[in-house]
């Protein structure tokens, strides 16, 4: 099967949630394995949150207002949806499965909630904590990403002790101490899963 699988279009993509806390380098690393992988797809949510520089609508989220967020949740329109640091974001339903029915894999950047909410809806996706090597760390990366305030970083910091708490909802952890080993890491929990 290997990377073949997708163009096999009776055969259903898999599912990946992966979460860890702000800073933990999820968002690199995933971007690092769908580069590499041309069926491996990566939800774009939509957010309610305001575009930062450098951001494009409809790459790095799809950026709408909160009447129309509050419209879709109305509809039933997302997988999960969720309530974080003051901004609302949400995974298109009709998009993963789309993507998923056309045979590719999709991987839901999201976090301990919504993964709770996606496993309940797919409890055949397979779930990924991605780990600091330690709370020190993960401070100083958030430090060092010189995008935050002192008071939001220690509400990322407060966040992260409850993203933490849930690791063992989720079938893998991946530790992000060495990027290319954990890049590995979750190169083969794929691999692992395509060739079952």
């Amino acid at each position: 099967m290997g990377y073949n699988h997708a163009v096999n279009n009776s055969m259903k993509g898999t599912l990946y949630i992966i979460s860890a806390p702000s800073g933990a380098g999820k968002t690199s690393l995933v971007k690092a394995l769908v580069d590499a992988d041309p069926h491996l797809k990566v939800s774009v949510s939509h957010t309610t949150r305001t575009q930062r520089e450098g951001e494009q609508d409809g790459v790095n989220y799809h950026f709408i207002d909160k009447a129309t967020f509050a419209e879709m949740v109305g509809k039933g329109a997302f997988l999960e949806h969720a309530h974080v640091f003051g901004n609302d974001y949400g995974t298109s339903r009709q998009w993963v499965e789309q993507q998923l029915d056309d045979g590719f894999d999709v991987i839901l950047e999201i976090d301990w909630q919504g993964a709770q909410t996606v496993r309940a809806a797919f409890p055949e996706a397979v779930s990924i904590f991605i780990l600091p090597p330690s709370k020190e760390v993960l401070e100083q990366r958030l430090r060092d990403r010189g995008q935050d305030a002192e008071d939001v970083i220690a509400r990322r910091m407060q966040e992260a002790d409850s993203e933490l708490s849930h690791q063992d909802e989720f079938k893998y952890k991946v530790i992000n101490d060495d990027f290319s080993q954990a890049l590995e890491a979750l190169r083969g929990i794929v691999e692992a899963r395509r060739s079952a």
